[in-house]
């Protein structure tokens, strides 16, 4: 069984030494660990994911850049390790980080856009952010939306079955999130979890509140990445999905259906095991 982690800033807190001890011990119990990194090859915690690697010089460490807010990396790890209990192996586990990402529907209450640069911000909405109460709905992923709340005009939302995830930061009510969108989004349920670390950062503002709505039932995700196509890895022979084996970084041969020709259901019982937490 896998290791799935999402590094965040925190880890950079910790030591290069120490941090190398962990990952070896997490390798051991585990076999392979599968990273999400930030994107841009320049972030600090992706520079120390690869430092790590190049230590180990080990094939068993994935790192997966995931261009997603922080809620929704924190979300898409825990949905890779409710897999990493199923019969799936760690090149598709690895795979279906970037499969998965793509139904996750990421966002934010925003109490001020004075310094969001994740989303183009036009100038007219950098002015009615002066105004003492004004909030604005942004949706980062998977496509860039910004506009004041308002519970007429809610931006759209997935086309199938999810729960909302809520993470209320300073200064900002959760009221619209939990009431208009998740009513707009047809939510089954409304979790309360902690606002990550990185959020204030990543949103420009701790007056937020972060919200993703994703796909909760393990047998569902389980459907969706047993769909598409897997292949072998020639050169370290770990089943994948998609063009590249994200341990050994050598290209498969094959090409693996695009996700959006795949639509989740809601099949009420699972068809995978879930990890127990």
């Amino acid at each position: 069984m896998s290791s799935v982690i999402a590094v965040t800033a925190d880890d950079l807190a910790v030591p290069l030494e120490q941090h190398l001890v962990r990952t070896v011990a997490t390798l051991e119990a585990y076999g392979h660990v599968v990273a999400l990194v930030p994107p841009e090859p320049a972030d600090p915690v992706r520079r120390r994911m690869h430092t790590l690697r190049a230590a180990l010089d080990s094939e068993r460490l994935a790192i997966v850049p995931v261009d997603l807010p922080p809620l929704a990396g924190a979300l898409l790890a825990e949905q890779l390790r409710q897999l990493a209990g199923t019969d799936l192996g760690p090149g598709v586990l690895a795979g279906a980080a970037r499969l998965l990402s793509h139904y996750l529907y990421a966002g934010a209450l925003l109490g001020s856009v004075a310094k969001l640069d994740r989303i183009d911000v036009p100038v007219g909405a950098h002015l009615k952010s002066l105004v003492p109460g004004r909030h604005f709905a942004a949706i980062a992923h998977p496509e860039p939306y910004l506009a004041p709340a308002d519970d007429s005009a809610v931006p759209a939302g997935p086309a199938f079955v999810t729960q909302l995830a809520v993470a209320t930061g300073q200064g900002v009510d959760p009221g619209w999130v939990k009431g208009p969108l998740a009513r707009a989004w047809r939510t089954q349920y409304t979790r309360n979890v902690p606002l990550p670390s990185d959020s204030a950062r990543w949103w420009g503002t701790g007056r937020l509140v972060e919200f993703v709505a994703y796909i909760a039932d393990v047998g569902v995700l389980y459907q969706v990445v047993t769909s598409v196509r897997r292949d072998t890895c020639g050169w370290c022979g770990l089943e994948v999905i998609g063009d590249q084996c994200l341990f050994c970084s050598a290209k498969v041969d094959g090409r693996v259906r695009t996700p959006q020709s795949v639509t989740p259901t809601s099949t009420g019982s699972s068809s995978a095991r879930a990890i127990e937490r």
